[in-house]
């Protein structure tokens, strides 16, 4: 009979995960509450606030709940993410410049 090795390589630890759920908790309850309670008097540094933790919040699914770092699958991991990432926002920047532009040009003044 043989001995079944079970590994977590590459599926971080308890902690990893806890400290994401927290992060994740707390990024999106402070964007929340300074919506609710009018916080920030300008509505342009409100959406530019949440624009912010958006961005961490991103960063912290990914580091803690995706794995995705240097060091997984000899930075492969990474470096197709990051690929895909500049896809997304090539794709999304062009179809938001397309779209402008077919307005202006084409609806009657």
């Amino acid at each position: 009979m043989t001995a079944h090795v079970v590994t977590t390589h590459g599926h971080g630890s308890k902690r990893s995960l806890v400290i994401g759920s927290a992060l994740s908790i707390l990024l999106t309850a402070i964007p929340f509450w300074l919506v609710m309670t009018g916080a920030l008097s300008s509505p342009g540094a409100t959406i530019a606030t949440i624009f912010v933790f958006a961005l961490v919040q991103i960063v912290v699914h990914v580091a803690c709940f995706l794995h995705v770092d240097a060091k997984s699958e000899g930075g492969w991991t990474l470096l197709s993410f990051l690929f895909t990432a500049i896809i997304v926002v090539i794709t999304i920047i062009g179809s938001v410049w397309v779209m402008y532009h077919m307005d202006a040009n084409m609806m009657p003044t």
